[in-house]
């Protein structure tokens, strides 16, 4: 304090003094906090809501003016029910920091968080979650966030008896119901147009969406009833065959790759190189089961189509893995994204170790590449028919700079840096170009691999990424989006399929054939499972051959 009083007068230091004694009221906060969500934490919603009286032919002004006080007073009628002694502090600390968050997300990338995202967040590893560090997203969150959580900390709160107390938290919450109802009696038919032909807006109003699924998505995973394992295909054997080699498979499992942005796809910039002169046969028209890992990795093993997937019932029984596995076929599983989410648990799996040490590694993340390390020695270790599941981190973003190395840098400028939002649109595309053109050299390597062993295997490879990406398109960005309402660029993804002379002959496949099917069919990852049993000869009564992509084009 003697150091203080230096630079400050007497008068000064009595100021400071008085404003540290000051005490605010629990109701005093309510209306703080009120305000604050109103105006502020709820910048994303007020956004669209830009955009969607922009297209509008005609809006009430009082109307406009009307929502961020309808706002107010529905805030001061939820947040009544929160101010309370003791849990206060804590409670608005906590939900000042995690609204800061979502704001950022929401307003810069368009993210909405369903339950379906709050578990993609949860299951997210270090190295993706510090990918999304940034200056703007620090100073963001602070300034928003952090900040006003301190200073609330810091505040000192009134005690009241408890009588008065109640009465006066009741008084308020009748102010806002009041508040609402004179609104409502001006403008309800506004609200209720401008709600129902825009229902998403829901979802991304702050806080009471995200919370609302955050405890759902607690309720599910924590509190709900255990639900026992179920064995399916239990029948599953490998067909008698006339094979002189066995069968080496290997599936790559893409991340977060659009199909728009593939050459081979229509696209009007050269991203497939690598495996054009190839033969390999690339799917148009192929969809996700969902917008993201945590949804898609696991739909597209399991036997679930995309309609009927539940992620409880889907962990709880046998996969696509588990029913090659049980037939005989040794599997072996690498990993380079980190987040494998339980696919993989009942088979031979290895994770890539991203120490510094390793010259494709940077201690958060490693090149694609490294997957091919001592290809052939874990080809060796498997015995019979072999699959080998190579999972890329492909074109994960926002750090899109990191998934190619320098000599990679075709397209330029790309976006160095993890806030995309301050990027051009033409950077952020040059970077995830360049990493579908990394993930396609990736692919052609593998496939030299697959040829160079030719002599002892019949060889195959299939490549189908788990999601798309939105790179600025209708001011979205990354991916996550509820299904119903995500862009194609979220769903559409690209499946590419090389098959070595000896495989196509031994399975009887028609190589043109199954490039017309590639050019006019239409696909999704609900096609993977029974694609695999057909390719790896496994016969279940789990197998449909309507939905295999290959059996149109095998002629017995």
């Amino acid at each position: 304090m003697k150091l203080i009083s230096k630079f400050l007068s007497v008068r000064q230091l009595a100021s400071v003094r008085q404003l540290a004694s000051v005490r605010l009221s629990f109701h005093s906060v309510t209306l703080v906090l009120a305000a604050y969500y109103a105006l502020v934490l709820n910048l994303p919603l007020y956004k669209d809501l830009t955009h969607i009286f922009a297209g509008m032919a005609a809006v009430d002004t009082g109307f406009i003016i009307s929502i961020p006080f309808a706002f107010f007073f529905a805030f001061i009628c939820l947040f009544s029910l929160f101010t309370w002694p003791k849990i206060t502090k804590i409670f608005f600390s906590v939900l000042l920091f995690t609204s800061a968050i979502v704001c950022y997300a929401t307003y810069n990338y368009g993210v909405i968080f369903d339950v379906n995202m709050i578990r993609n967040l949860v299951e997210t590893n270090t190295g993706e979650a510090t990918a999304y560090l940034s200056v703007t997203s620090v100073v963001w969150i602070t300034g928003l966030g952090i900040l006003p959580a301190l200073l609330l900390i810091m505040t000192p709160l009134k005690s009241e008896p408890v009588l008065p107390f109640v009465m006066k938290k009741a008084g308020l919450m009748v102010v806002g119901v009041i508040g609402l109802v004179m609104i409502g009696s001006f403008y309800f038919q506004d609200y209720a147009s401008v709600g129902r032909n825009n229902s998403y807006l829901r979802k991304i109003l702050i806080p009471t969406f995200y919370v609302h699924n955050v405890d759902k998505f607690i309720r599910q995973t924590y509190f709900s009833k255990p639900m026992p394992y179920t064995h399916i295909g239990t029948d599953a054997t490998q067909k008698v065959t006339t094979a002189k080699q066995p069968s080496l498979v290997v599936l790559v499992v893409g991340e977060t790759a659009r199909s728009q942005n593939y050459q081979s796809n229509g696209y009007g910039r050269p991203t497939n190189p690598f495996t054009r002169p190839l033969d390999v046969i690339s799917f148009q028209d192929v969809h996700s089961c969902g917008t993201a890992t945590a949804i898609s990795l696991p739909c597209m093993f399991s036997r679930l189509d995309r309609r009927q997937y539940d992620q409880q019932r889907a962990y709880h029984q046998d996969n696509l893995l588990d029913i090659i596995k049980r037939a005989g076929v040794d599997v072996l599983w690498r990993e380079n994204d980190g987040a494998p989410k339980g696919v993989p648990d009942h088979v031979k799996y290895q994770n890539l170790e991203r120490s510094n040490q390793h010259p494709m590694c940077d201690h958060q993340s490693c090149l694609d590449m490294a997957l091919l390390n001592h290809f052939e020695q874990n080809v060796d270790d498997l015995s019979g028919n072999k699959l080998v599941v190579l999972h890329l981190i492909g074109s994960h973003g926002p750090t899109y700079f990191r998934r190619y190395p320098d000599r990679f840098k075709h397209f330029t400028p790309d976006c160095p840096r993890a806030d995309i939002e301050n990027c051009t649109h033409a950077q952020l595309v040059n970077s995830y170009d360049n990493t579908i053109r990394y993930t396609d050299y990736m692919l052609a390597q593998t496939i030299a691999k697959l040829k160079a062993l030719s002599g002892r295997y019949e060889t195959a490879l299939v490549y189908l990424s788990d999601h798309g990406e939105s790179l600025g398109e209708s001011g979205l960005y990354l991916h996550g989006m509820p299904y119903p309402l995500a862009p194609d660029y979220q769903k559409k993804v690209p499946l590419m399929v090389w098959l070595s002379d000896s495989f196509r002959t031994d399975k009887q496949i028609d190589q043109t054939c199954l490039k017309s099917e590639a050019q006019q069919g239409h696909f999704s990852h609900d096609n993977l499972f029974d694609s695999m049993l057909g390719m790896l000869d496994v016969s279940t009564r789990l197998y449909r051959p309507e939905m295999d992509i290959f059996a149109a084009c095998r002629h017995s």
